[in-house]
């Protein structure tokens, strides 16, 4: 098969200089077994006009203008327009950070106060320029715990978000990784202990992805008794309300980072927060930007502590990350300095007394009930409704809401479960449309 830029001719001199015949030959030392036995089952080739034509017909199929009440990961924040202003100025836009200090002090500098705001977020005192996304973080935690402990097994909360675990889970395959899962009962986690083999970390996410306010001193206390590290997975947009994981004590703490200054965009870019303890400052993964002086005196920026990076000691490395998302990072950092502290906690308590609000108006309908009764929660809750919750969500695009995200697929045994987030973006009108509209779904069964 020839590659679209390469005219015939390109293709029978590389072959020639190959002293091949034909471009089968280029995979003649491939099994029979793994080599199809037939042309594959394309559609015809379509010219670029055709393409691009096609393409925006697929794009007209997506649903616009759905009020926003689906989460797991990914909200629905207001986002300021100075936060795209100045994120987008032509000096920050690259995706990739910057090696040449002397040419670089402005995004530096930017990754360095992101840093510094993650570091204050958590509690915890040392944070990398970030990672790809919130799930692969979690991956990187991992990593680190069984390098650092030398342990072959971690203990994971069956309420840390399924992406996370799923990542983990490949990891650990390839790896020979043992990952012992820990149920939740009444939307907590248990931790049982007994009869499983000794882990390098205890990871936990708080809220869980069920949106539970989990016990972080009992995840803290287990990490004790077993001599593992203590990770936590953490809303980011909970940081300004609940309690960091640095002061419970966590060795790690990791997030999605999409909530600062980065839109949905249909699930991505994002961003992942990373942070850690000081003790772990040298085996932290990815970029790190340090602030010191220049040869005159003045402040500057560079990248520092490169010799844990697995560019530098490939043999010695437990990540395989060189790089961030510098782009997002200095998008979070914009937005995060707008907000404030007061800002930032403002936005938490008015999605969590919202989120209560709603919760309350859907429990009034018939067949609708909490799926964790009595447990604590923040911006985000499950529901069982008597309906199948993607029928659900479905019926629920048909009258302008993005309704929530079906639990049956990762926690089956929560049957008719909806997971429901809201935002400070909510006004109580949207909130009792909502209320109104699976009334209706739910009497049309």
């Amino acid at each position: 098969m020839d590659f679209t830029p390469h005219t015939s001719g390109d293709t029978q001199r590389m072959l020639a200089h190959l002293g091949l015949a034909e471009i089968s030959d280029l995979f003649a030392h491939l099994p029979d077994e793994v080599r199809p036995a037939a042309p594959l089952d394309l559609p015809e080739a379509l010219s670029e006009m055709e393409v691009m034509s096609h393409i925006d017909a697929l794009g007209k199929r997506n649903r616009s203008g759905l009020l926003t009440f689906a989460g797991g990961g990914i909200y629905d924040h207001y986002l300021p327009p100075v936060v795209r202003t100045l994120t987008m100025r032509p000096e920050f836009v690259t995706s990739y950070t910057p090696y040449q200090s002397e040419l670089s002090q402005g995004v530096l500098q930017l990754l360095f106060e992101y840093q510094s705001m993650v570091a204050s977020l958590t509690g915890l005192p040392v944070s990398n320029s970030s990672l790809y996304d919130g799930p692969s973080s979690g991956l990187e935690a991992v990593n680190l715990a069984v390098a650092h402990k030398k342990r072959s097994a971690v203990w994971i909360s069956r309420g840390v978000h399924p992406h996370t675990r799923q990542i983990i889970a490949t990891f650990a395959h390839a790896r020979g990784i043992e990952v012992v899962d820990h149920p939740l009962v009444g939307g907590r986690t248990v931790w049982a202990p007994e009869g499983v083999s000794q882990p390098a970390a205890i990871v936990m996410s708080q809220p869980n992805y069920l949106g539970v306010i989990e016990d972080y001193d009992a995840a803290r206390a287990v990490a004790t008794e077993q001599g593992a590290l203590a990770i936590a997975e953490v809303d980011a947009m909970t940081l300004g309300i609940l309690r960091t994981p640095g002061d419970a004590g966590f060795d790690i703490a990791f997030a999605e980072g999409q909530p600062y200054g980065n839109p949905m965009s249909f699930g991505g870019p994002v961003l992942g927060m990373f942070a850690v303890s000081k003790p772990l400052m040298r085996k932290i993964p990815g970029r790190l930007v340090g602030r010191t002086t220049d040869t005159e005196g003045r402040t500057a920026y560079t990248l520092t502590f490169r010799a844990r990076e697995q560019d530098i000691r490939r043999e010695k490395a437990s990540s395989n990350i060189c790089t961030n998302q510098s782009l997002n990072a200095i998008a979070a950092s914009i937005h995060l300095a707008w907000l404030g502290p007061a800002g930032l906690n403002e936005v938490g308590h008015q999605s969590v007394q919202k989120a209560h609000y709603l919760a309350k108006r859907l429990e009034q309908l018939r067949g609708v009930k909490m799926a964790t009764p009595g447990a604590p929660y923040a911006r985000e809750f499950a529901i069982l409704t008597p309906a199948d919750p993607h029928h659900v969500v479905d019926q629920m695009a048909e009258r302008g809401y993005l309704a929530g995200i079906p639990l049956s697929d990762d926690y089956p045994e929560f049957a008719g479960g909806l997971l429901v987030a809201v935002t400070e973006k909510r006004t109580v009108d949207e909130l009792d449309g909502y209320a109104t509209a699976l009334e209706e779904v739910l009497a049309d069964g």
